[in-house]
């Protein structure tokens, strides 16, 4: 069988995309099967440059897949020893780095459950999803280890060299026993905190799945170089940055630290990537820094999730790749469902649309009696999954030619720089102020960001800058660093709906008719 990596355009995607086509690209079945096997172990053959560490404020480093399958085997050992079993959850809290790599696959080498929690969140963001997945272990830092010193029974592991180095001892191999469909990921959605979503879990197979993103939403093929700068905490960092590509044996890079469009300009020249998936602020961020044309780029391929692209930064990106980028959508709980085939030539890619959906799924938009809309009319996107439609939460519409477009949030959460923020998750952290008596948060545009968070603020104390500062720090410290709201408005009221809730649509109508006004 002619494997489906080995084919590019669009039309191939629709006649030949099927399910017999997607288990051929791995070693594991419908009975066995482990993520790490398929995504490091499978490619230790030579040295191929599994992972390029693109640091921040230090030099790079690139990990072969040999070393990476050595390290996640020492510490599925090292699991095993201290008693963690099959099915136990283990959270990892690290930026991209050789002990990251080796926690999250070697977690699942052993049968356990990773779950990757992002490295800004603070002691209320930690403590709920804690609570949540009941990990048996956390792999951190030093500095977030003193963040969590208070926990109770968590075992708390720092991998630091001096750790990583007293693997050493651990055999360099780990035979996995796991089935398809047990549990290997627990992944949270940047979500709220105090109505904290349940973590999407994940089965060995879901690597299968995943490879319709990979294949035609991200467009990675073997022998790409591949970039994805959004951390691996995330959905699109994790699954369509790091497990889809590792899983076809491609190089991958990886962003740690504090991101730089700058520094992603230098990476995409030294490491000579030709594919990037990315946020719309990440390349915001390229375009904004001025460094463009310092740098010569090999990219034949770009992509973007998260949240549309403005037509400025989407001009930027053709003007300086030569290719379009083009949209991926879907959520962290039901997927990948519209892209826009990078690298079909026989795929015109419309710029601010969605796309159209992947091989084999359907997606409409469905009016409020969850019939059909017409062309041009805007509804809810729903998807048809095991009999019924699904919605996604997000509002819609198809063009006469078939391309999806996105009309907006459907609720309350806000989409800024690619991260999903939950309005009452910020307000909950603002209402922990003593002199803040209401709070209430939206989001607003923003050139670089496309939203951020603009908090309202009932309270008796004066306005001023320094109690805006307490009251951005508090978001901040308790949730995590990208969250905070970036404009605070103090009022004397906030609306509220018949039954005593925070009307956000009505100060969205009113930021909005402001903005107009002063246009």
């Amino acid at each position: 069988m002619t494997k489906l990596t080995q084919f590019t355009s669009y039309a191939d995607a629709q006649s030949r995309c099927s399910s017999a086509g997607l288990w051929a690209l791995f070693d594991g079945d419908a009975e066995r099967m482990n993520i790490a096997h398929e995504c490091i172990d499978r490619h230790v053959d030579g040295d191929n440059a599994a992972v390029v560490l693109v640091r921040a404020d230090r030099e790079d480093q690139t990990l072969s897949f040999r070393q990476t399958s050595e390290a996640s085997s020492r510490f599925a050992h090292f699991l095993v020893e201290q008693g963690i079993r099959p099915g136990d959850r283990v959270a990892v809290m690290l930026e991209p780095s050789l002990a990251f790599y080796a926690a999250i696959f070697g977690a699942m080498k052993a049968g356990a459950i990773a779950v990757p929690l992002f490295t800004l969140f603070g002691p209320d963001g930690i403590r709920l999803r804690v609570q949540d997945c009941q990990p048996k272990m956390l792999v951190t830092n030093h500095e977030k280890a003193e963040v969590v010193a208070g926990f109770e029974d968590l075992r708390v592991t720092v991998a630091d060299d001096a750790f990583i180095a007293s693997l050493d001892c651990f055999p360099s191999r780990f035979e996995t026993s796991t089935r398809a469909d047990d549990l290997a990921i627990f992944q949270y959605t940047s979500g709220t905190t105090r109505e904290l979503p349940d973590a999407v879990k994940h089965t060995h197979r879901a690597i299968v799945t995943l490879m319709l993103a990979a294949l035609y939403g991200t467009g990675v093929r073997p022998g790409d170089r591949f970039m994805c700068p959004s951390s691996p905490a995330w959905g699109h960092g994790l699954w369509h940055g790091t497990l889809a590509p590792l899983a076809m044996g491609v190089t991958i890079g990886a962003y740690a630290g504090r991101f730089s469009g700058e520094r992603l300009l230098q990476a995409l020249e030294a490491h000579r990537f030709n594919n990037l998936s990315a946020a719309a602020t990440h390349y915001r961020m390229m375009r904004n820094s001025g460094a463009v044309s310092k740098h010569r780029y090999l990219l034949d391929k770009l992509s973007f999730t998260g949240e549309p692209i403005d037509s400025e930064t989407a001009a930027f990106i053709e003007a300086t790749f030569g290719h379009k980028a083009c949209s991926m959508y879907g959520t962290t709980e039901i997927g990948v469902c519209l892209v826009s085939y990078p690298g079909a030539a026989d795929f015109p890619v419309k710029s601010g649309a969605l796309g159209k959906p992947i091989p084999g799924l359907r997606v409409e938009v469905h009016d409020i009696d969850g019939k059909p809309c017409a062309p041009g009319v805007v509804g809810e996107l729903k998807l048809w999954r095991r009999g019924e439609w699904v919605a996604t939460k997000d509002l819609g519409r198809v063009d006469a030619d078939g391309y999806f477009w996105h009309g907006g949030r459907a609720d309350d959460v806000i989409i800024s720089a690619g991260w999903t923020i939950g309005a009452v998750e910020v307000e909950d952290a603002i209402l922990k102020h003593p002199d803040v008596k209401e709070a209430a948060a939206i989001g607003v545009p923003d050139a670089l960001r496309g939203l951020v968070v603009k908090a309202f603020v009932v309270s008796d104390r004066p306005a001023g800058e320094a109690f805006i500062e307490e009251i951005q720090d508090a978001v901040r410290t308790r949730l995590s660093q990208h969250e905070y709201p970036r404009q605070v408005a103090f009022v004397a009221e906030l609306p509220k709906t018949p039954a005593g809730k925070i009307h956000r649509k009505k100060l969205r109508e009113q930021e909005a008719a402001a903005a107009s006004t002063h246009s």
